[in-house]
Parts: C-alpha cells; sequence; structure tokens
C-alpha cells in the first residue's frame, strides 16, 4: 500500500496546484476559445454563403455545412476532453518543463521565439502529417477522420481523431518546453496557431484576409487545396518546405498560384480548374473507347 501510494504520489491532489490551474487548463481554455473565436465568422460565411463572396471561394462546390457543423462542434469538446486527459497523465512531467512566469523577455526576443516556434513545428507537423497519409493503418484509423470533409470551413479546423488532436497539440507545446518560455509567450503562439487552423479551413481566399500579411503563407488556398486533392500540401504555416521535402506540391494548387497572377478571381480559377479536369477526363474516356474499338476490330480481322 505505501509503494502505491508513492507510486501515485505525483498525481495525488493535482488539481489543488496553482500550477496546474496556470499551465495546463489555462493554455487549453485559451486554445479553444480563440478557436471558436476565430472559426464563428468564417462558419457564418460559409453558411449564407453570401453573392458578394462566392467569388472567392477556392472550390466550386458547396459547403458540407449542414452535414458537418455539429460533428465539428462533436469533435472539439470530445477531443479537449482527451487532451485534458492525457495532460493529467502527464503531469508529472508537465511539472518539471520550464514554461514560467517569471520576468516577461523584451518584445524582440518573443518575436524571435514567436518566429522559431511557427518554423518548428511547421517542420515537424510536415512531417507527422505526411506520416499520416503514407502509413496506410494511421491513415485508416485515424487521419481519415479529417479527411472526411473535402471543402471546409472554419469550424472544421478542428475536426479531427482525437490521436491527431492530440498529437498536433504536442508539437504546437514542443518549441515552448525546448527554450522554457514564458506562459504569456505561449499563450501568444497559441493564438497564433489556433488563427492559422481556422484560416486554413476558411475555404475563401480574400484579398484582405489578415493572414496575408504574414510572409510567405499563403492562407487558406494551401491546405483547401490539400483536402480537395487528399494528397500533398503537408505543411501549416510555410508552403516552402514541400518544395525541399520532395515537391510534395498539388498540382492544381501551383495552377492556382499562377492563375491568380493573371488576375482571375480565385472562383473563376476552380471553374477553370474544373473544366479542365473534366476535358481530360472525358479524353480518357474516348482515348478508352477508341481503344477498346480498335482491339475488337483487329481480333474481327484476325
Amino acid at each position: 500500500m505505501e509503494f502505491l501510494m508513492t507510486l501515485l504520489a505525483p498525481w495525488l491532489n493535482f488539481w489543488t496546484d496553482p500550477w496546474f490551474w496556470q499551465f495546463p487548463i489555462t493554455t487549453i481554455a485559451i486554445s479553444t476559445g480563440t478557436f471558436v473565436v476565430f472559426a464563428i465568422p468564417w462558419t457564418w460565411v460559409a453558411w449564407k454563403d453570401p453573392k458578394s463572396l462566392r467569388k472567392y471561394k477556392i472550390q466550386d462546390k458547396e459547403f458540407e455545412f449542414d452535414k458537418f457543423f455539429w460533428p465539428s462542434i462533436g469533435r472539439l469538446f470530445t477531443n479537449n476532453l482527451a487532451m485534458l486527459a492525457l495532460l493529467v497523465v502527464a503531469w508529472p512531467l508537465i511539472k518539471l518543463t520550464g514554461i514560467h512566469l517569471g520576468e516577461m523577455p523584451p518584445w524582440y526576443i518573443i518575436v524571435a521565439q514567436i518566429i522559431f516556434f511557427i518554423f518548428m513545428d511547421d517542420f515537424l507537423y510536415y512531417w507527422m502529417h505526411r506520416t499520416f497519409h503514407e502509413n496506410k493503418w494511421l491513415l485508416k484509423n485515424v487521419h481519415s477522420v479529417h479527411h472526411r470533409i473535402r471543402n471546409t470551413c472554419g469550424i472544421n479546423g478542428n475536426y479531427m481523431h482525437w490521436i491527431e488532436f492530440s498529437a498536433t497539440a504536442s508539437l504546437m507545446l514542443l518549441g515552448p518546453v525546448l527554450i522554457s518560455a514564458h506562459l504569456y509567450v505561449v499563450w501568444i503562439w497559441v493564438v497564433i496557431r489556433q488563427f492559422e487552423a481556422v484560416d486554413g479551413h476558411a475555404g475563401y481566399d480574400i484579398p484582405w484576409n489578415p493572414a496575408h500579411w504574414l510572409p510567405v503563407y499563403e492562407g487558406p488556398v494551401y491546405h483547401d487545396f490539400h483536402h480537395a486533392k487528399f494528397k500533398g500540401n503537408y505543411a501549416g504555416f510555410l508552403p516552402y518546405l514541400d518544395r525541399f521535402m520532395g515537391n510534395t506540391y498539388v498540382a492544381d494548387y501551383l495552377s492556382y498560384l499562377k492563375s491568380k497572377k493573371t488576375g482571375l478571381s480565385p472562383l473563376a480559377i476552380a471553374q477553370a480548374l474544373n473544366a479542365k479536369r473534366s476535358a481530360a477526363k472525358q479524353a480518357a474516356v474516348e482515348k478508352a473507347l477508341a481503344d477498346k474499338k480498335q482491339e475488337g476490330n483487329s481480333c474481327s480481322v484476325k
């Protein structure tokens, strides 16, 4: 009995530790709250689908709002519960991290740390995400949940299996843990990461989207093509990784960027890409029929 109590000592009365509420609990609350705040306007736009914004739609199809709105809310709730349970299990290790509430670093250090978090998180996320696609078991049993939605809106950003949600959240916190960041800096980073999670699933490529102020980041277009085509465009923030990690870009995404430079609207580009795909599909069907006919004629001659 004494051995068991010693073993369980790190978890006994963990809820009475102020740091438990300041770090993991408040961080989850900020993460979930900011995600919802960022998701509400984009989700409302997708629900209403106003005519004035249709020319900015990345895909020329209706959003799957009715089918996935409430399941997305459910996943948001259950995934955070699962993450909370994992944080309780990992509490003894969390207490050992250098995350602190001491003196805040100067602003330029905060900026440098946030940039570091973005690049590190994106690099690790690229390989995690790519592994989810290349490993058949993970793809079938875990990542396929997120890919049930082909044309996403804001609230769908956290619609995923709890394993993927927990892994993504863990990557997000790895950078701050490595450099023993100030807790407030962690919260700033969490807000930025949730902004990206919503923006990447917004479904609209609007010119005045504040995401375009971020260097290198391409906004919702980059990840939208990943959902539409299933493979490629594996990074989160920074699309440069696909270029250097085996040219894993979605081909239509590159075509989109070229067409956008000519002044075409997102919807016009989507319609042009659909027409191109339909023509290619029709040509393939006609070729198959012609080959079959030629094969039949050859058999007749014999």
